[in-house]
């Protein structure tokens, strides 16, 4: 069943990956070009047995830059430049873990799956290659929406930097935990200076980052990209669109004036918003004015994701 409406529900929302008939894993050790053309096996050094007792929480690939189809949240897809970092956690007694086997699932999983929220059977697959206890992926990629111009609804694609971060901890059965971020940029009006001013006020493009736990069990609705950059909107003087003209641009004016809003107001704006989302069980924001007369920037930051077990974020992966 297709999303309606703000939350979508059923499976085939949370992503069309389904388990793959069972493949018989490469033999990494007795694959081996040599000058004469015939094959040897040669020694698998990273797993050689080390004697430091000491374990790793995460050990992988970071900046992998591939192809990727994303689902949409009214059952399209889109193809977007994803750079992704892929990790499991490292026994002690093994020296190091085989990097090449993260890019040769990820290339195989970008050929035949749409990604969205639910990456577990991903992370499963992965656990089962690299002989991990967890698997841990981030996929960050910049995610387009068609947006209207408020009054001559000429729309153009509008682009959020996003990620989605997921972890799977004790096999295919384990805790699953998902996390989407998206940014986007609104414009503020400065209340003060609309007060004290005998006319006009400072304007300025805000940037909103935010970073939302979701849970995505079967019978669970769920939160798309799409809803997240709605909220944010709805919680601005006015937002910022790909396409002005003349119309569109004295509308956006007079709207900024007639809701100025702090950075202050933003956040606890977004806070209500978010907290008014059952699909919602935590959540990171992120609030920053751009300022257009100071010499800095406003800023205003509220963490209210729930703990997990202690294992480190994978770290962002820089989009060119």
């Amino acid at each position: 069943m297709k999303p309606q409406g703000f939350l979508g529900y059923s499976m085939g929302t949370h992503g069309p990956q389904q388990p793959r008939e069972p493949q018989e894993p490469l033999d990494m050790n007795a694959i081996s070009n040599t000058p004469t053309g015939q094959t040897d096996a040669l020694t698998d050094v990273q797993n050689l047995h080390d004697d430091r007792g000491i374990q790793l929480q995460q050990v992988g690939v970071k900046g992998v830059a591939i192809p990727l189809t994303l689902l949409e949240k009214h059952g399209g897809t889109q193809s977007v430049h994803a750079k992704v970092a892929l990790s499991v956690h490292l026994d002690k007694r093994l020296k190091g873990t085989h990097m090449s086997r993260f890019v040769i699932l990820l290339a195989e999983w970008s050929r035949e799956q749409s990604f969205s929220h639910n990456l577990k059977a991903f992370l499963g697959e992965m656990q089962a290659r690299l002989k991990a206890e967890s698997a841990h992926i981030r996929i960050d990629f910049d995610y387009f929406i068609d947006k209207a111009a408020p009054v001559t609804k000429l729309a153009a694609p509008m682009a959020y930097p996003c990620f989605f971060e997921a972890r799977l901890d004790g096999g295919k059965n384990g805790r699953y935990s998902f996390l989407m971020g998206v940014e986007a940029a609104i414009s503020t009006c400065c209340p003060c200076s609309k007060e004290i001013s005998d006319y006009g006020a400072h304007n300025q493009r805000t940037l909103v980052r935010t970073k939302i736990q979701l849970d995505v069990d079967d019978d669970q609705p769920i939160v798309w990209i799409e809803d997240v950059a709605q909220l944010i909107d709805d919680c601005a003087s006015c937002p910022v669109y790909p396409i002005l003209k003349r119309v569109d641009e004295k509308y956006v004016t007079e709207r900024q004036y007639d809701n100025p809003k702090f950075v202050e107001d933003v956040m606890r704006d977004t806070i209500a918003a978010f907290e008014a989302q059952p699909a919602i069980a935590g959540f990171e924001v992120e609030v920053e004015a751009l300022e257009s007369i100071h010499g800095h920037n406003a800023w205003a930051y509220e963490n209210r994701l729930k703990p997990t077990p202690a294992t480190p974020p994978l770290p962002a992966n820089d989009l060119p």
